[in-house]
C-alpha cells in the first residue's frame, strides 16, 4: 500500500477501535519522525486531551521540542500502563506501520482510572477483618509472618534479588494459602517484599484476585 491508502486504513481502523471501546479508549494515528511525533487523527482525544496536529506525547510533553535520545519512540509497545500528569492511569498499546517515505504509528489508550477506584471499593467491600480461623487460633501478624517465611522459604531466593516472576511466584504462594484473607495482609506483604500496596494489588490481578 501507498501512503494513503496506508493512512486511511489506519484511520478505519482506530475509529473502529475507539467506537466499539466507548468513549474512555482513544485511538491515534501519529506521524513519526525519529522521536518526535504529530498527531494526524484522532478519536476520543478528550482521554489525553490531544487534538489533530498535536506534538504531544501520552505523557504531555512536546515531542517537537524534547529530542530525547533515551526515548525508543520506534517500536511497538503492547499493554503498558501510563500515569499521566493529571493523575489518570491508563492501559497504553502502540503499533508502527513502515512504508517508502512515511512512518505512522497506531496508538491505543484506555483510560481505566474508574476502574482502578472500583476496584478498591469493592476491595473495602469485600476485605474481612481477618480468618476466623486464624483469628481464634491466635495473632493475626504472627500468623501471617509465619506463613509469608515458610513461602518464602519455598522460593529459597532472597527478596533483595527477586525479579517480579518471582515475586508474582510469592504473591501466589501466599494467595493460595489464604494470606490476603487475613487482616491488612496487602500492607504487609507489600512492606516484606518492599514494593508499594499498588504493586501487590497489580500482582493479584494478574493472578486473577480481582
Amino acid at each position: 500500500m501507498d501512503q494513503a491508502e496506508t493512512f486511511e486504513l489506519l484511520c478505519r481502523v482506530a475509529q473502529g477501535i475507539a467506537g466499539m471501546f466507548g468513549d474512555n479508549c482513544e485511538t491515534l494515528v501519529h506521524e513519526m519522525d525519529g522521536n518526535r511525533i504529530k498527531t494526524v487523527a484522532i478519536y476520543n482525544g478528550h482521554v489525553s486531551g490531544r487534538t489533530v496536529g498535536s506534538t504531544l506525547s501520552i505523557y504531555g510533553n512536546d515531542t517537537s521540542a524534547d529530542d530525547d535520545g533515551v526515548v525508543n519512540l520506534n517500536q511497538d509497545y503492547l499493554n503498558q500502563m501510563v500515569i499521566t500528569s493529571g493523575g489518570k492511569n491508563i492501559k497504553s498499546s502502540t503499533f508502527h506501520v513502515w512504508g517508502e517515505g512515511f512512518h505512522y504509528a497506531l496508538g491505543i489508550n484506555y483510560d481505566i482510572t474508574v476502574m482502578g477506584q472500583m476496584r478498591h471499593v469493592l476491595d473495602n467491600i469485600t476485605e474481612a477483618a481477618g480468618n476466623l480461623m486464624t483469628s481464634l487460633s491466635g495473632d493475626t501478624q504472627t500468623n501471617l509472618e509465619t506463613l509469608f517465611d515458610a513461602c518464602h522459604k519455598i522460593l529459597n531466593k532472597p527478596l533483595s534479588k527477586m525479579r517480579k516472576t518471582d515475586r508474582l511466584a510469592l504473591v501466589g504462594l501466599l494467595k493460595e494459602k489464604g494470606a490476603f484473607q487475613m487482616h491488612r495482609s496487602v500492607p504487609y506483604v507489600a512492606e516484606r517484599m518492599g514494593v508499594s500496596k499498588y504493586t501487590i494489588y497489580n500482582y493479584l490481578n494478574e493472578l486473577g484476585e480481582a
